[in-house]
């Protein structure tokens, strides 16, 4: 005879909810997990694991956007926690090299072997090849989230301030961060040259403008 499923991990939704919900927000949880972790496959661990939380969650939503915004706020949390597991297994790591022989350290190959690209990484590599996409990807956590949350979700300021976990301020100035670091990575600097055509073709305008006497 099987074993009773835990409690905590008891569906509490139909999987007509759940293939609904999947189907409908399944597209924008990959990509802000994809946003913050940077990899397609933590992006797919994270997105599993947010639609199974939401599996055993019961926590009652007003409507179809109090659900997503819900959805959204557990996966950038669920990939802050993912980082912290990372940083703590370096730490780790590192204290077990310090405490190894010098020739067992190295033992230690050079590189991890790489399986070869799977559909998502492939998707993924070309999605790394968007020029936007690489200028978001230079900014920080805190300015990638709210940016996506905003131009991508079209959140408004006060819903990506509950959802991320902050004030509307701080997020209206870690967009406007975020923007000037955008355009920087865009836009072409101007070079000295640049600047004296701009004023050469200025004053020619001006000249052209004025009546004659």
């Amino acid at each position: 005879m099987p074993g009773k499923i835990p409690s905590q991990m008891q569906s509490h939704r139909s999987e007509q909810f759940m293939v609904h919900a999947m189907d409908t927000w399944g597209d924008s949880v990959y990509l802000v997990a994809l946003s913050q972790t940077q990899s397609a496959i933590d992006a797919q661990d994270v997105s599993q694991d947010v639609f199974l939380r939401l599996l055993t969650s019961d926590v009652p939503f007003n409507d179809e956007e109090h659900e997503k915004a819900w959805l959204l706020r557990v996966t950038v949390n669920r990939c802050h926690e993912l980082r912290r597991m990372f940083w703590r297994r370096r730490v780790e790591n590192v204290d077990d090299v310090e405490q190894m022989e010098p020739s067992q350290v190295a033992s230690f190959p050079l590189g991890a072997h790489h399986p070869s690209l799977d559909p998502a990484e492939e998707s993924l590599s070309r999605l790394e090849s968007n020029e936007l996409w690489q200028a978001i990807c230079h900014l920080s956590d805190k300015l990638r989230v709210v940016t996506l949350l905003f131009y991508v979700e079209e959140y408004p300021t006060e819903q990506i301030a509950r959802i991320v976990g902050c004030r509307p301020a701080t997020v209206r100035s870690r967009l406007n961060r975020a923007r000037v670091q955008l355009r920087a990575k865009l836009e072409p600097e101007e070079t000295e040259e640049d600047h004296e055509q701009e004023n050469y073709r200025r004053v020619s305008y001006a000249s052209q403008e004025r009546p004659s006497s």
